[in-house]
């Protein structure tokens, strides 16, 4: 096998940020278009705005495995573009565009399955029939965002952030003036509330999918590898080292699906807008911990490809560092100015009622800001070296053991309210962050191969 030359990054703070800022951009973005369907909403009323952030919610928990899974073509390309093998990274792409295929497929069996699903739970009728039509459009675009993962993840994992960087940010802006057309009806167009929503975020995501696989295309046909040979066994690693990494999102996200929908839902409809419009903040805010997380594990992954795996250990303190202190600030802002940071979402009817309840989650919200971080970077790290297992393991262990069972027996048997049931929240984050650091800390990373393996 041909070895091309590769530059891997260094482990400094100022190559770490030359790496996370695209990312941050790409990631800021994705949940922009989330945060834009929830705010060109609001102003339909509390029950629009529930539905829509309810239903990108419940569609987000569709795609979040096959999305997962592909996380881990990041790994793959860091690891052999880190050994010089670059040829060896692009395959792994084309396994991440795989099982997207495979993800549309199932998302359009799941469409006939929705009324009897959201049956289920204790929506409002209201609520019901707008989470219903938001989920039953947005699962068209399931190829389009695993897809975009799948590539996305090769190129961050040979160093090259920038790329996914404009795609996202094509999709921000066309979601964006999708939904100005669409909502309210614009330019002639018809106006759609929710469902122009679910279609601008589909057509969005179309467009930038699209563009980054005919680049992705056209870059191979240049190099003489537009369709490398694809190896079975190499499939299955990807399988099995991706699963664990998709079921680990999935199963954290249902649990915190079964808190937002049994046991927030039945709160009422303020309470679970307010929860949905303080999550849709906390994501924004995140974006870029999570980015500079991910950042810290293209470094990991790429030290281990190259054997420097002492340098593992420095990089993910630098890494914490960077989305330690970003966490902090948010959690300022949140915990001086927590109207001010809610009050796009309160608009419309009974705004006074959703702006006090929103501002009181916010609070709460600042508890877990320093935990998220130390729990996103050392899961990112564990996973740039493949230990994908126990991550999965120890989130389900936390979630459905602790979590779930915690903040359910509290509202739902004892009458707690809703900021009880966040505090489950903290303790979860703090749980897993402090599970995650013994893990890392233990050196079990170490003992993980997955090129030669």
């Amino acid at each position: 096998m041909t070895h091309a030359p590769s530059e891997r990054v260094a482990v400094t703070i100022p190559a770490l940020l030359r790496l996370a800022w695209p990312i941050i951009i790409s990631r800021s973005t994705q949940v922009v278009v989330g945060l834009a369907d929830a705010v060109m909403v609001a102003h339909l009323g509390e029950g629009a705005l529930a539905a829509t952030t309810t239903g990108a919610m419940n569609t987000f928990l569709v795609f979040i495995l096959p999305m997962g899974t592909v996380f881990i073509v990041s790994t793959f390309a860091s690891q052999y573009f880190g050994g010089g093998d670059v040829a060896g990274a692009r395959r792994y792409a084309f396994y991440g565009l795989g099982i997207a295929g495979v993800a549309q497929v199932l998302c359009l069996a799941f469409i006939p399955l929705l009324p009897t699903v959201l049956s289920l739970f204790d929506y409002s009728p209201e609520v019901r029939e707008g989470v219903e039509l938001y989920i039953r459009i947005r699962l068209l675009s399931g190829l389009f965002a695993v897809g975009h993962e799948a590539i996305a993840n090769y190129y961050a994992g040979l160093g090259n952030t920038r790329l996914p960087m404009v795609a996202s940010v094509v999709a921000m802006v066309l979601d964006v003036g999708g939904n100005w057309l669409l909502i309210d009806g614009h330019l002639g167009l018809p106006a759609l509330g929710i469902a122009g929503a679910a279609w601008s975020s589909v057509f969005s995501s179309a467009v930038a999918f699209l563009g980054l696989l005919a680049f992705f295309l056209v870059e191979g046909r240049a190099g003489g590898v537009m369709m490398p040979r694809l190896h079975l066994h190499e499939l299955v690693r990807t399988l099995r080292y991706g699963l664990p990494s998709g079921f680990n999102w999935f199963f954290e996200f249902l649990a915190y699906n079964f808190f937002v929908n049994v046991v927030v839902a039945g709160l009422g409809t303020t309470a679970l807008a307010g929860l949905m419009a303080v999550m849709q903040l906390n994501s924004v805010a995140f974006m870029p911990a999570f980015a500079m997380a991910s950042a810290g594990a293209i470094v990991v992954g790429q030290a281990i490809g190259a054997s420097a795996r002492d340098e593992v250990p420095h990089a993910v303190r630098l890494t914490f560092g960077l989305t330690g202190g970003w966490q902090v600030l948010v959690g300022i802002v949140f915990l001086v100015v927590p109207e001010w940071a809610f009050a796009p979402f309160a608009s419309g009817e009974a705004s006074g009622a959703l702006l006090a309840t929103g501002a009181r989650m916010l609070r709460v919200s600042v508890a877990w800001q320093l935990f998220d971080a130390a729990a996103t970077t050392l899961a990112e790290a564990l996973r740039a070296a493949g230990d994908t297992a126990f991550t999965l393991w120890v989130r389900v262990a936390l979630a459905w053991i602790l979590f779930v069972p915690g903040a359910w027996i509290s509202v739902r048997h004892y009458g707690a309210g809703e900021l009880v049931a966040m505090l489950w929240l903290v303790i979860y984050i703090g749980g897993l962050a402090l599970a995650l650091y013994l893990r890392f800390r233990g050196g079990a990373w170490r003992r993980f191969n997955l090129v030669d393996g």
